[in-house]
């Protein structure tokens, strides 16, 4: 048997993991999902945002007034929980409980920030004594020094 024909041979032979056979691989400038998702399409989170800050015109005590979508939803909440609505309740408690994990989680961040700067300016009046000391200033010119600084 003559040598038949053989498969034409590939730049590169090996074929397994990160590297697919040459002739499924993607062609250059081709996309791996050239129907995915549309430009521009917005996400969930994107959506509920806007529709949340929307306008709306609410009647309060007789008066008409615009509040956002946001805010009407959580008035008619509290409303709703304030008249004895036991789920109403519910929800608003596990909102003000999350609100106030996060109020709680937010002043440790600052007292950080707070030791933080308190070393810094400890630093710099230790500086500005030190420089005093070794260049004292005539009575004359402290007084004029004093004013100027405040």
């Amino acid at each position: 048997m003559k040598g038949g024909t053989n498969p034409p041979k590939s730049t590169s032979t090996r074929v397994g993991y990160c590297s697919p056979p040459e002739h499924s691989r993607f062609k250059q400038g081709q996309s791996g999902n050239p129907k995915g998702r549309p430009k521009g399409t917005l996400n969930m989170a994107t959506v509920l945002e806007r529709m949340l800050r929307e306008k709306v015109v609410i009647n309060q005590n007789g008066r008409q007034k615009t509040v956002t979508k946001l805010e009407a939803a959580v008035k008619q909440l509290i409303d709703q929980a304030a008249s004895g609505e036991l789920k109403a309740f519910q929800v608003l408690s596990t909102l003000v409980r999350s609100v106030e994990e996060r109020e709680v989680e937010a002043p440790s961040l600052n007292s950080t920030f707070d030791e933080i700067d308190e070393q810094v300016v400890l630093g710099i009046m230790k500086r500005f004594e030190n420089s005093r000391r070794e260049n004292p200033v005539k009575k004359g010119q402290a007084n004029e020094a004093d004013t100027h600084t405040q």
